[in-house]
């Protein structure tokens, strides 16, 4: 074969990341399905195919076993014949009949084409969930590498692989741009038994539990723990903690010296605003907390046993507690899992 045939084996092997063992074999066994097409009454045993990358040679030929009479023209081949290809044929031995790969039949070398795209899919399949079922549910970095005008889409390189940001799962407002580094969290692989791709997202609330492990080490080891997150991605986010140990300040840790960490945290998700909530077992002190920024005088639980509550606030904060439409009131129910109904200290009567 010619140099270009070698020279596309190599690029293969570079861009899907295939071992040049295993790109060998598919394609071997891709020819030998086209061969088999091509003669199919010959023997499976009797057909040779190999692919020599040092030496830049693609052999393929079929042995047929030299007899006096042919009665199997697929698998046998006369003495005369024989010798005209060897001169050391004799009855009973094999001969080699080379066959040129460009020869084949037109149907034959479509469906190696076919057999050799196929097995190369199923081995990016194999090798793309290789690559991130560890990494599912983690945070990675990723760098920008185009923007879809039309859509908005981003493509995204992460070790190498694109991988598809779709408008939808990046941050509401921001803008990327080419070479950008960003961290993306992974959902996880979509359709993985048949073309699988990986999917990743900058709205997800646990993108900002793994920020907090990468800029918090009380976090990262344990001491400080994120029980749970509420989030509107781009605008604000609530994040309850507690400490395990006595001696850490869980929010202080989340902020750190000089607003260090959480200010890290919220320059990567492009400005969203991060209330740090102190976790309480007590409900009503937990509610208070999550209303934050806003002062709370007073909560009352539902005596019934439902997840309702009651909450009562300054009068120049009731804005404040009930949050640009109702996003304050709206994150601090979902963290707390209640129903939260805020009022003035001194509501208007009106006659």
């Amino acid at each position: 074969m010619n140099k270009e045939f070698f020279e596309a084996l190599a690029l293969l092997e570079e861009e899907n990341g295939i071992s040049e063992d295993v790109l060998i074999e598919k394609i071997e066994q891709g020819i030998f399905k086209a061969v088999k097409k091509d003669f199919p009454d010959t023997f499976e045993e009797n057909i040779f195919v190999k692919i020599d990358m040092e030496k830049n040679r693609l052999n393929v030929k079929i042995n047929k076993t030299v007899v006096e009479e042919v009665e199997d023209e697929a698998n046998e081949i006369s003495l005369d014949d024989a010798l005209e290809i060897s001169k050391k044929a004799k009855v009973g031995s094999q001969v080699e009949i080379k066959l040129n790969p460009a020869k084949f039949k037109r149907i034959a070398a479509q469906s190696a084409k076919q057999s050799i795209r196929s097995d190369i899919r199923e081995i990016e399949r194999e090798n793309l969930l290789a690559l991130y079922e560890n990494k599912e549910h983690e945070c990675v970095s990723a760098t920008v590498m185009k923007i879809e005008p039309e859509t908005g889409n981003a493509v995204l390189s992460i070790e190498g692989n694109e991988v598809y940001l779709i408008k939808n799962e990046q941050i509401p407002g921001e803008t990327l741009h080419e070479g950008d580094i960003i961290k993306v969290y992974v959902v996880g692989i979509v359709n993985p038994e048949k073309r699988p791709s990986v999917k990743i997202s900058r709205t997800h609330r646990d993108l900002v539990k793994r920020l907090f492990e990468l800029e918090v080490p009380e976090v990262y080891d344990g001491t400080v723990e994120i029980m749970g997150i509420s989030r509107e991605a781009g605008s604000r986010s609530k994040v309850a903690v507690r400490s395990k140990n006595e001696n850490v300040d869980a929010v202080g840790a989340c902020i750190g010296p000089r607003r260090s960490r959480i200010s890290a945290i919220v320059k990567e998700l492009s400005g969203e605003k991060i209330d740090i909530i102190p976790y309480s077992e007590d409900d009503a002190e937990f509610i208070a907390s999550a209303l934050s920024p806003s002062d709370v005088i007073k909560v009352t639980l539902a005596e019934d046993g439902t997840r309702a509550s009651e909450v009562i606030v300054p009068d120049d904060q009731l804005s404040l507690a009930i949050g640009n439409r109702g996003q304050n009131a709206k994150l601090a129910a979902k963290l707390t899992g209640y129903k939260i109904d805020i009022g003035p200290e001194n509501p208007i009567e009106i006659d």
